[in-house]
């Protein structure tokens, strides 16, 4: 399936091939606090298809558990984060992010990694109060309703 995405502010855009079969949910502590959330959702790029169409990526290089370095890749911007891939160069899978994806909604995750550090409250997602769309945020620092 052919991809394409982009960051934020507009500044990054991207394509590339992937598999949907291949969309997954990390629930590690570095996705965690790497995207500011409680789980990240992936999907791996086909090797080599994966281009910048415009703009510059900021890199970071993350050291895992494991000891293995990877490469992190976001908006410099804005920072949206875009892929994650082995350190190299040439032909490559990437991680992309789906969230920065265009056909996100098409991108459904078939499998979770790490979950022995998801979030317990997960389990109660459908039970807790919903709104379609977000309240007032005061000056006093809390959502009016």
């Amino acid at each position: 399936m052919k991809v394409d995405g982009a960051c934020h502010c507009g500044g990054i855009r991207y394509e590339a091939e992937v598999d949907p079969g291949t969309v997954v949910i990390c629930h590690c502590k570095d996705c965690q606090t790497l995207s500011g959330t409680a789980f990240r959702t992936v999907v791996a790029s086909k090797e080599g298809t994966f281009r910048l169409l415009s703009g510059t990526l900021k890199t970071y290089l993350k050291t895992a558990e494991s000891g293995k370095q990877r490469e992190l890749t976001f908006c410099p911007t804005c920072g949206t984060p875009i892929y994650s891939a082995p350190l190299g160069d040439g032909a490559k899978v990437v991680a992309l992010r789906v969230g920065s994806i265009h056909q996100r909604d098409q991108l459904v995750p078939t499998d979770q990694y790490w979950f022995r550090s998801s979030q317990r409250w997960l389990d109660d997602l459908q039970t807790i109060h919903r709104q379609d769309t977000q309240p007032v945020f005061d000056s006093n620092g809390s959502f009016s309703r």
